[in-house]
């Protein structure tokens, strides 16, 4: 029994560097999707290259590839992890809100507002649109994982605020384009202009200044 225990004992040690193998290339992914983030915003798309995210990451280039195609689909997997995934957790608040449709479209503009005006994934909408004349299938992309469902999210908000009679019956689709645009101003001006202002705007401002003018325009004419 002796012998047999002190044969099993060299075992063990070598059993923990294969699970700190294992959480590291769990952990991969995730690395090269936050070195490739901080390759597109530093660089754009077209010019970021394979090799210098691999480089950031701390992989070989070929370690992407156990992962991810192309840059293209390193691109894609960025939007729909960081992004797309937001997307679905805010949706399912949406769902399960009670009270009020107003303070719900205002939790909602204030939301995606934040996201806007604090995370570093601004850069990405930026790049869609800077690139999308030569990349159109990102584009495509982007707006069918981001662009399509935020747009659908806020339509059928302001949808069950006409219902309720809390605002004026104007078609939903309109009204939702109508309360993303002053925040996408916002993610543009921030990404572009923003090195160049005297001093820092006041986002947090523009944001509460736009959810009280769009409920005050979303108000029925005569109110119940």
């Amino acid at each position: 029994m002796r012998r047999g225990s002190s044969d099993l004992r060299p075992q063990e040690p070598e059993s923990r560097p294969r699970a700190r193998w294992r959480r590291r290339k769990d952990a991969r992914p995730k690395e090269i999707l936050d070195a490739a983030l901080a390759e597109f915003a530093e660089k754009g798309f077209a010019a970021a290259r394979l090799q210098d995210i691999a480089a950031r990451a701390g992989v070989a280039k070929g370690t992407i590839y156990l992962y991810f195609e192309s840059k293209e689909a390193v691109f894609t997997a960025l939007v729909k992890d960081r992004i797309g995934n937001q997307l679905s957790l805010v949706a399912e608040a949406v769902s399960q809100h009670e009270g009020p449709i107003s303070d719900l479209l205002a939790g909602l503009i204030r939301t995606i507002g934040n996201f806007l005006r604090t995370s570093e994934l601004v850069v990405l909408p930026k790049i869609v649109i800077s690139e999308a004349g030569n990349f159109p299938d990102l584009a495509r992309m982007y707006r069918e994982v981001v662009a399509e469902r935020g747009l659908a999210l806020l339509s059928s908000v302001i949808a069950k605020g006409q219902m309720r009679g809390e605002f004026r019956p104007i078609p939903a689709e309109h009204a939702a384009r109508l309360a993303i645009a002053p925040l996408l101003l916002m993610a543009i001006w921030r990404t572009i202009f923003a090195a160049f202002d005297p001093k820092p705007y006041d986002y947090e401002g523009l944001i509460e200044g736009h959810i009280a003018t769009l409920l005050k325009g979303l108000q029925p004419e005569n109110p119940v």
